[in-house]
Parts: C-alpha cells; sequence; structure tokens
C-alpha cells in the first residue's frame, strides 16, 4: 500500500489559551499533522475557528495545517485560508456536489491540499467521481461520529466505507475522525485508514506520545498485513 500512517491530533480537544505551545507539545509528542476544525454554525452548529486563528498558529509552526471546513460556503474560505497558511483544505461532499471541480482548481492554485468528507449518513459512492475526475482531490475524509463536537462515540459502521475506498483506491489518502483512539484504532487501521484525526485520546492522555506511537504502530501493522 502506497500511504504512510499519518496521526493527527484534533486541535479542537487542545487548551485554546495555549494554542501555539499545544501545537509544540503534539508535534513533540511525534504527530504527523494537527487537525483543525473549521465551523461557523453554518452546516454544523458549533463555533469554532476561522482563517485569522490558522494565520496566527502559523506564526509559530511548520506544521501540515490539515483543515477540515464544516461550512455551507467553502469556497469563499480558499482565499483566506490560503493566505493564512493552511495546509489542507477538506470540504463536505453534501454541499459540494456541483461546483467541486472549481473548488479543487482554487485550492490547489493557492497551494493546499483538497480533499473531500462525507458525513455518516452519505453514500460513499458520492465521492467516487472527486477521486477519479480530472481535477481529483487527494484524500477522503470519513466522518465516523455526526460532525461538529469533539468527544462522540465512534461508528464501528462506519468502516465499511474505508474498507471500499481502500480497496478502489490502494494509494489514496484515507482519514478517519471522531471517537479513535487506542480502543478503536484497530478497527480503524484494519479496514484502511492511515490517516488518524484523535482529540480527547490524545489531549486527554497521561502520556499523549504513548498514545500516538500506539496508533501509528497499530496502522503500520495492519498495512503489513494487507
Amino acid at each position: 500500500m502506497g500511504v504512510t500512517a499519518k496521526i493527527a491530533p484534533s486541535m479542537l480537544s487542545s487548551d485554546f489559551a495555549n494554542l501555539a505551545s499545544e501545537a509544540e507539545r503534539m508535534l513533540n509528542c511525534g504527530a504527523d499533522w494537527l487537525h483543525m476544525d473549521i465551523m461557523v454554525r453554518h452546516f454544523v452548529p458549533n463555533l469554532t475557528i476561522g482563517a485569522p486563528v490558522i494565520e496566527s498558529l502559523r506564526k509559530h509552526t511548520k506544521a501540515y495545517l490539515d483543515c477540515h471546513l464544516m461550512v455551507t460556503n467553502p469556497l469563499d474560505y480558499v482565499e483566506p485560508l490560503g493566505k493564512a497558511g493552511a495546509s489542507g483544505f477538506t470540504f463536505h461532499v453534501e454541499i459540494s456536489k456541483d461546483n467541486w471541480q472549481e473548488l479543487v482548481q482554487r485550492i490547489k492554485s493557492k497551494g493546499m491540499r483538497p480533499g473531500v468528507a462525507l458525513k455518516p449518513g452519505t453514500f460513499v459512492e458520492e465521492v467516487y467521481p472527486l477521486v477519479e475526475g480530472a481535477n481529483a482531490v487527494e484524500m477522503v475524509l470519513v466522518m465516523t461520529v455526526e460532525p461538529g463536537f469533539g468527544g462522540q462515540k465512534f461508528m464501528p459502521e462506519m468502516m465499511d466505507k474505508v474498507r471500499t475506498l481502500r480497496n478502489r483506491y490502494p494509494s489514496l489518502d484515507i482519514e478517519v475522525d471522531g471517537g479513535l483512539g487506542p480502543s478503536t484504532i484497530a478497527e480503524a487501521a484494519s479496514a484502511g485508514a492511515n490517516c488518524i484525526v484523535a482529540g480527547s485520546s490524545v489531549f486527554g492522555a497521561p502520556e499523549p506520545a504513548h498514545v500516538i506511537s500506539l496508533m501509528r504502530k497499530s496502522v503500520e501493522d495492519a498495512q503489513k498485513n494487507s
């Protein structure tokens, strides 16, 4: 399998008053990416961060900032996030079926890596055109909880989507987000996920480095056995 394990602590679970030091702490613990949830009360009811926070954080880190946009108008965020220093820009398929090609093109033009996310209730087939099109996304994010809030319980039935995607696209980055931790990582890894978003299980752990290492090993072991 031509993909590598990437562990992305979800900064939604960090201490927002010390975001820069929390980012540094996660990187020192072995994180590959930092996952940034962008919510503005459209698409999901919660309110988190936007481009100004990404811009502020970028001044303190060179890390890959993996931005997941839970918004109804992702086109409006491409330029601001590109300027702010976002690395990845993942939008939802549910609100981008008519303009995803333009969206992907703009994301790439701003130097960001495009990804597409799908909610638990969305059929996996919805993302096929975005992965197979001429101007394709480079990652698919399978939500393993309903988007909008941290701390929810992992939905194992979503692993059928991951397996389907991995069988169809052996070299695609497949990300999972929601309820991932030591007790659920093996199921996600064996299904074929290689990019793992984890919030409370990392930030709430006595030794975050141990949790990150455990999850990485789980993904790597699953890849060896696939």
